[in-house]
């Protein structure tokens, strides 16, 4: 095989343009200054709190309630709802929204999700399907946004991407810098209470992010100081945060990791790992860290045949070698963090011609295509026959 001389520069590509990143606050604590951030912002009277059930009872929305309600803001609250974004979820958020003029999200990926999309929605009376998959052009002057991840892996905060489950249980998507927040705010302590197995599946998905954004079709310099410092950052804290869960050095190097992360897909995009994590999406629910770790640690020798400048950056970045020596490096870090190889039970009822079916799905399509080396379909079917042979245990 012919090997790229790595031992030259990086040459300047001949354009790219990165799209803008919010204002982002880090620091233990962080939290308590949400209200105030709150208030720093022309105009604003009425805020709807985006959060899911279980921080809900941990006194979190009560918390800031307060703090709102103290600087003479009125708050409100949206969260019936838990696990993946559904329209449903989308559009009671929508609902909760109207008349205010800020929206909240705290949580994980799914609650920012939502949160953002019920702030563009609210502001013109439109339905999230109405710009479903970029239908519609979203509107000009969505309520403001304040995003606050509980959990460290989809880097949705600094997104402009947002997921949900359409109508016919497909994975949809609403895109565009309308939806990004106006201000990120990152508190470590937030994620203390994350439990080891999720601490581990979402650290994985950031760090799928950064490899993908910076070793894909769409990679470029400006995404990969964001993209490299990422995958630094998780590789050398994601054990310890799994594993000493009160450990905040670890645990704010991981958050920090993730909105890296999700800065670079939100100028690169992602690949194969993730046309596969959205493709068992299609089928049954599973968690999206999860699934695209599998995804991830199935393809990734394939890809690192494709033996590019980008893919030996990316091995450069974690210590090693060469980029031959990645797949061994991910699933040693796989199973230092716990991460068991399988499926949940939903699974049973699907084969590998499902899984591959879904791969093959026109909305799933940008990713492969994004992919560094060409995905046939022969490749997706070898693909497809790995993942569904994991045990459905789970």
């Amino acid at each position: 095989m012919q090997t790229e001389d790595i031992s030259k520069p990086d040459l300047l590509p001949v354009s790219f343009s990165t799209f803008s990143i919010p204002g982002i606050r880090f620091a233990a604590g962080a939290f308590r200054e949400v209200a105030s951030a709150a208030k720093a912002f022309e105009g604003v009277h009425t805020a709807l709190i985006v959060m899911d059930g279980f921080l809900v009872s941990s006194g979190l929305a009560r918390e800031l309630s307060g703090d709102l309600a103290e600087i003479g803001l009125e708050a409100r609250l949206y969260s019936d709802f838990s696990g993946e974004p559904k329209l449903a979820h989308a559009r009671a958020a929508t609902e909760a929204a109207r008349g205010a003029d800020l929206v909240i999200g705290v949580g994980g990926g799914s609650v920012l999700d939502i949160a953002k999309i019920a702030a563009c929605c609210a502001a013109s009376d439109e339905d999230p399907m109405f710009y479903a998959l970029a239908a519609n052009q979203l509107p000009k002057k969505p309520l403001k946004k304040i995003m606050v991840p509980t959990t460290a892996g989809t880097g949705s905060e600094t997104s402009a991407t947002n997921i949900f489950t359409g109508p016919e249980g497909k994975k949809l998507w609403i895109w565009g810098k309308e939806t990004k927040a106006d201000l990120v705010i990152l508190d470590p302590e937030l994620t203390i209470s994350l439990p080891p197995h999720l601490t581990a599946w979402c650290g994985m998905d950031a760090f799928i992010h950064a490899f993908e954004a910076s070793t894909n079709r769409n990679a470029h310099i400006g995404a990969k100081l964001y993209a490299h410092e990422a995958m630094r950052l998780i590789a050398g804290s994601l054990e310890t945060a799994v594993k000493v869960p009160g450990n905040l050095d670890a645990r704010g190097k991981v958050l920090l990791g993730s909105c890296y992360a999700g800065v670079a897909i939100d100028n690169c995009g992602t690949a194969v790992a993730h046309n596969i994590s959205h493709a068992l999406a299609g089928l049954a629910p599973v968690h999206h860290g999860l699934a695209t770790a599998l995804g991830f640690e199935a393809t990734l020798p394939w890809l690192v045949e494709a033996d590019t400048i980008d893919l030996h950056a990316a091995a450069k970045t974690v210590r090693l070698d060469n980029a031959a020596a990645l797949p061994a490096f991910v699933s040693d870090m796989m199973e230092r963090c716990g991460i068991v190889r399988a499926l949940p039970k939903a699974f049973e009822p699907f084969s590998a011609a499902d899984l591959a079916a879904e791969m093959r799905a026109p909305e799933n399509q940008p990713m492969r295509r994004s992919t560094i080396r060409a995905i046939s379909y022969a490749d997706i079917d070898v693909f497809a026959d790995k993942i569904m042979s994991l045990p459905r245990t789970l």
